[in-house]
């Protein structure tokens, strides 16, 4: 499938964002009591089980834009039986946690706006993916977008 201009906008976006996630704004922290910080640490750990499992299991379909590559499959076992985008989900969840044991406001903030940049690139992505694949719509309706559905 071609991508289209929003493609590179959603992650030119992403980038600018992880860019400032990275620089260090010291005045913008917080000293964060332990139980924050031991809650930030099964956070980023959880995000690296999960995002890792994500890129295994998504092989050659792993792609940075929202279009789907061409040739590729509908994952619906393992991380992606529960969750539509667990790579996201994995992301914010390492990012989260880490800003939360280092107790920067900067880092919470980028990870936030980062959820919100998720949410509109994922319901795109999710255009195209139904587009491509006749099940996408019952896969959607099974499983939550970030989270698993409880209900």
């Amino acid at each position: 499938m071609k991508k289209t201009s929003w493609d590179y906008l959603y992650v030119g976006i992403q980038f600018i964002l992880f860019v400032m996630y990275i620089i260090p704004l010291t005045r913008l922290t917080f000293s964060a009591i332990i139980t924050v910080k031991i809650v930030g640490i099964v956070l980023l750990i959880i995000g690296l089980l999960i995002g890792f499992i994500s890129v295994i299991q998504l092989h050659k379909n792993l792609s940075p834009f929202p279009t789907p590559i061409s040739g590729s499959k509908l994952i619906e076992t393992g991380a992606f039986k529960y969750i539509r985008h667990p790579i996201y989900t994995s992301i914010l969840f390492v990012l989260f946690g880490y800003a939360l044991y280092v107790g920067s406001v900067n880092k919470i903030s980028v990870t936030l706006v980062l959820l919100i940049l998720f949410f509109f690139k994922s319901r795109y992505e999710e255009k195209k993916l139904t587009s491509v694949f006749v099940d996408y719509p019952n896969y959607r309706k099974r499983t939550g977008r970030f989270l698993p559905k409880f209900f």
